[in-house]
């Protein structure tokens, strides 16, 4: 982080204001969670894109500050600037991190179509309505993804799992074909049999898994 700052430092001042600097800049120093020095990066910049808007509130998410995002996104409408496919993902992250399913509606309501309509976004609602409580929410968006992913199975069989059905979570793990199936699926699955207390079907998938990973066995000590 000191290296990095010392660059920050000696940088020539029309570079400052140059946005694919600037948002390597907020990127670097969010990541160390120096979330004051990323913010004064990004209130100097006169003519912010909608990439650097994205840096600061993919940064929020990472340092626990994920409420912050929808006053910048707010900022964002104020001054016309359109989010991308990016943008809206990183908003929906911070839907899943607050857990405030009136901050979910609110920014799904304003997405549109055709970037709702992309398995990274579907993928990325599946998840956040999981986690908010909203399951029939999740199962709405789930049978609309067409072309199904292992992210988009693995979303929807956690969501089954943090909200108590873990039968449902079963069944869809049966469902899932089998090439989709990684370590992460294993998890979300032998996770959901602990929460419903289904041992008997934990044992089951557990024996059926080829390669034991360390995860796969912590899950079902």
């Amino acid at each position: 982080m000191k290296i990095g700052k010392e660059l920050l430092a000696k940088m020539p001042e029309n570079y400052r204001n140059h946005n694919i600097t600037s948002t390597s800049a907020i990127d670097m120093l969010m990541k160390f969670g120096d979330v004051e020095s990323a913010e004064r990066i990004f209130r100097s910049i006169k003519a912010k894109g909608a990439t650097i808007y994205g840096a600061l509130m993919n940064g929020y998410n990472l340092n626990g500050e994920s409420w912050k995002c929808f006053k910048i996104f707010e900022e964002m409408k104020e001054k016309d600037i359109i989010p991308d496919e990016i943008e809206w993902n990183i908003l929906i992250g911070a839907c899943s991190k607050s857990g405030m399913l009136h901050h979910c509606q609110y920014i799904v309501n304003q997405i549109p179509l055709n970037i709702q309509n992309k398995i990274r976004t579907q993928n990325a609602l599946i998840d956040m309505w999981g986690k908010c409580g909203s399951i029939e929410n999740s199962k709405n968006v789930f049978n609309l993804v067409v072309d199904r992913d292992t992210i988009t199975y693995n979303a929807m069989i956690n969501a089954f799992a943090l909200n108590g059905m873990g039968t449902q979570a079963v069944e869809l793990y049966r469902e899932m074909p089998n090439n989709l199936r990684d370590h992460v699926s294993q998890i979300c699955v032998l996770n959901a049999c602990s929460h419903a207390g289904l041992l008997h079907e934990a044992r089951t998938i557990f024996n059926e898994i080829y390669l034991k990973t360390e995860s796969i066995i912590t899950t079902m000590v």
